[in-house]
């Protein structure tokens, strides 16, 4: 065993140690339990790049097939205009705006089919099928329909995050009990009454649940739109181009981009929904 894969095999058996240790540390207060809750998979992270680097050294694994991580950070630091105009192409252009648009009318539709036994009964069935349609067959489509700019990636996004809030929002609204729903009749509620004070909180775990999957859902959908036809900007047309160039290090600068926009992205939903929804006991159990 070389230099390499020894201190790898180390690196791994103490942050093991030391997050074990943690987990099973019971903080009294609110403050000491976050503190552990970033601080082990902070530890994991910064292990598993440790490692990493360590067995492409140990092995001699070429830049082609696995890059280490510092050269990685080498070409993200020095390529950060790039990376930033990639970055506003996809994130900022195609994703949000999608993101934006598919959830909202997905959550329109669904107050509409609330209303309507029949588009219940017609719609529904349609959206399980669109929805497994695979994105490599829309991406093409919708590119011809709306160009190579980001509003082709933004019809994709749309079609990809429709479907999975409309379900969502459907099964939240029906989540109230029939007790709850009589004792607001009792209160001579209206419709919209009920659905504001009653249905639509109780719907809101199953809506927030929605939002995460498409959190990223949409920057899959943008990324993988970008293949099919794109300007000369883009995460999806950098990885696309830098691959046949075989700079793999780009590739992964693209990747490293896209997974830190994409958890804090999911992380800024997380957090809405824990202030949205702070009744709730999933939420209030994971306070104590």
């Amino acid at each position: 065993m070389n230099a390499y894969l020894f201190t790898a095999l180390l690196v791994w058996l103490c942050a093991w140690a030391l997050n074990e240790w943690l987990v099973r540390l019971k903080p009294a207060t609110p403050a000491g339990q976050r503190a552990i809750g970033i601080g082990v998979p902070l530890i994991f992270g910064i292990t598993l790049l440790i490692i990493w680097e360590c067995v492409v050294l140990g092995f001699s694994i070429p830049p082609i097939l696995l890059p280490a991580p510092t050269a990685i950070w080498v070409k993200l630091s020095g390529s950060v205009p790039v990376l930033w105009a990639d970055f506003q192409q996809t994130f900022l252009k195609s994703v949000i705006t999608g993101y934006i648009a598919g959830c909202g009318l997905g959550f329109i539709v669904a107050i509409l089919i609330d209303r309507s036994p029949f588009l219940q009964k017609g719609l529904l069935p349609i959206g399980n099928f669109v929805s497994a349609l695979p994105v490599v067959g829309v991406a093409p489509i919708m590119v011809m329909w709306f160009g190579f700019d980001w509003p082709s990636k933004v019809a994709v996004v749309v079609i990809m995050t429709f479907f999975p809030m409309l379900v969502n929002t459907v099964q939240g609204l029906a989540a109230a009990s029939h007790m709850e729903r009589d004792l607001m009749r009792t209160y001579a509620a209206s419709w919209w009454q009920t659905l504001v004070k009653l249905r639509l909180p109780a719907a809101w775990p199953f809506i927030f649940n929605a939002l995460k999957i498409n959190s990223t859902l949409a920057l899959i959908g943008a990324i993988v739109a970008e293949f099919f036809g794109t300007p000369i900007v883009g995460m999806g047309f950098r990885i696309s181009t830098e691959v046949g160039r075989a700079n793999i290090d780009m590739v992964w600068a693209e990747i490293a981009v896209a997974a830190v926009a994409g958890s804090v992205f999911y992380g800024l939903v997380a957090l809405s929904e824990r202030a949205v929804t702070f009744w709730h006991p999933s939420v209030r159990g994971g306070r104590r």
